[in-house]
């Protein structure tokens, strides 16, 4: 038999792109848009950090809430979900003097290769991202980023305009060290444009003056949206849908919905001005009563991390 020569170890690289090995490795996660199909979210159903909250203007929460309307609330939204074929996961722990942590979106950014997980600007939300990091792990998404440093962002100071382009806020939320982060992060997986939004002193996150309620319709706060903003998504074809009812916009949270798909959006009650307009341009509207759970200054966009959605 004839000898064998081993030429050392010859250990060789996969080729193989992360996001080519993200549905073997890790599950179907990823997200590029506000609008494409909604597959999965994860939530945290409020638990008992807001049963003795005290002072509610420590955590800056307009008025205590009561608890069980608050969780009926919850779950109605999270019904919904489950209704049009969503699969709802939880956050299931969190710490008891953190009531802010319902709200999701401000925790992860989820972007088509796994989770940018935030570091909250607000002291009194500090340590929520640990619980939220811990579930992303336990149900297999891959955290791709966590923001650290002198880094502050918030998940609710991005939004996807297409798989190239992302809207960037920065403000009270979201300082200049934690935006440099997220786009270097997006930068490495692909994004080419990001069209800065300054956020208005007084106002937290992008998604309480813009979102995108189909393929090619932004919704928005026209007194508080920069023209800077607005106009990229003009030369891409958008049409915009222009909020002025300040109560809607400001107190019922009219502009807080989320797209199930294309052109059908759940959005909180009590906004009829905003759910005709939406319904003159197409959109089907479901509304949910998150009446309980705005008196936290947050409302459906704010519950909800997107973990998968179709591409559009």
């Amino acid at each position: 038999m004839a000898e064998i020569t081993v030429q050392g170890e010859r250990w060789f690289p996969s080729e193989k792109t992360f996001s080519e090995n993200l549905s073997e490795n890790w599950g179907p996660w990823g997200v590029d848009s506000e609008c494409g199909k909604l597959r999965a979210v994860l939530m945290h159903r409020p638990g008992p950090e807001i049963d003795n909250l005290g002072d509610p203007r420590v955590y800056r929460f307009k008025a205590a809430m009561d608890p069980e309307t608050a969780r009926r609330q919850h779950d109605a939204l999270a019904d919904v979900y489950r209704a049009h074929g969503v699969r709802v996961f939880y956050a299931q722990e969190g710490r008891a003097d953190r009531p802010n942590a319902m709200y999701m979106r401000d925790l992860v950014f989820m972007t088509p290769e796994g989770a940018i997980v935030g570091r909250p600007a607000m002291a009194e939300r500090r340590g929520e991202e640990r619980y939220a990091a811990q579930a992303l792990g336990e149900y297999g998404v891959p955290i791709v980023k966590s923001i650290n440093g002198e880094g502050t962002f918030e998940g609710a100071c991005a939004l996807w305009v297409d798989r190239r382009t992302v809207i960037l806020g920065t403000g009270s939320r979201c300082n200049a060290a934690g935006a440099a982060q997220v786009e270097a992060e997006l930068r490495n997986i692909g994004v080419e444009e990001i069209i800065p939004f300054q956020i208005p002193y007084g106002h937290a996150h992008l998604d309480g003056l813009l979102n995108f309620p189909d393929r090619k319709i932004a919704v928005i706060f026209p007194w508080q949206v920069p023209y800077d903003v607005c106009r990229p998504l003009l030369d891409r074809g958008f049409n915009l849908i222009e909020m002025t009812r300040l109560e809607e916009v400001k107190h019922t949270f009219a502009v807080n919905f989320v797209a199930i798909e294309p052109g059908r959006i759940v959005m909180p009650q009590g906004n009829p001005h905003a759910k005709a307009l939406m319904e003159e341009a197409g959109i089907s509207v479901i509304e949910v009563d998150l009446s309980e759970i705005i008196k936290g200054w947050g409302a459906a966009h704010c519950m909800t991390a997107f973990l998968k959605r179709d591409p559009i």
